[in-house]
Order: structure tokens, then sequence, then C-alpha cells
């Protein structure tokens, strides 16, 4: 009895674990593929957030460089419009991340982060330019 006890314990334990995870991973809908990305990438507002050396290495086509890390990050973003879709990057995804994070806070409605930045865009096949 007791180790059926046990077992039910771990399976309930187990189980709302599960769930708790697969709610924070969707939660997220802001995330986009490099497919998903590659597919939308026709006059739109795409923003590589690394800094200027990273984005003359190479970047997607269309992209304009806003350092995340510059002191006047916020300053040119603000005069984005917010009302527009606006699509961001980085290398791996930690600073669209918090980029996207940001334009949220400022009131931009729809804000996407590339899954996985620039080095999946790049793992996946999708070209870049200098």
């Amino acid at each position: 009895m007791k180790a059926f006890k046990s077992t039910l314990l771990f399976l309930l334990v187990s189980s709302v674990l599960f769930v708790s995870c697969e709610q924070k991973k969707g939660s997220n809908d802001t995330l986009i593929t490099p497919a998903e990305l590659n597919q939308a990438n026709k006059d739109i507002l795409l923003i590589d957030v690394r800094t200027p050396e990273e984005y003359a290495s190479g970047h997607i086509e269309n992209a304009v460089n806003i350092d995340f890390y510059a002191d006047n990050f916020q300053e040119q973003i603000e005069v984005l419009d917010r009302s527009q879709p606006v699509y961001v990057y980085c290398k791996k995804g930690g600073r669209s991340s918090n980029a996207a994070q940001k334009m949220k806070d400022m009131g931009f409605k729809s804000v996407y982060d590339l899954d996985g930045g620039i080095l999946q865009w790049e793992q996946e096949g999708f070209k870049t330019v200098k």
C-alpha cells in the first residue's frame, strides 16, 4: 500500500510539473521560427539588436541595427510606430527576448522574437548579408 501511495504521489507531482512546463512554453506567443520569419521578411520592420560589430559580420537582409546594449536603445525604439508589428533577433535569443519584453512594456502591440536567433536562422540554411 505504501508503494502504491508513493507511485500515485509521484505521478501526480510529475503531471503537475509537466502541465506547468507546457503552459510556460506555450504562453510566449511572440516567438517566431526562422521559416516563419523568412515568409514574413518582406516590408516588415526587422531589428537586429546585436552590436554594430556583430551586425557587420552578417545579418538578415533588410534588418536595421539597434544595439540593445547601447545607451540610447530606448530612445531609438521610442520613435518607432507602436501599432506596427516589429520583429527582433540577436545571436541566440537572449538579448532579443529582453528587447521584445522592453518593447511590449513600452506599448508595442506586436513584437515577434526570432527563436534561436541568427544562429538558428543560419543553421536552418537561411542566408545572411554583409
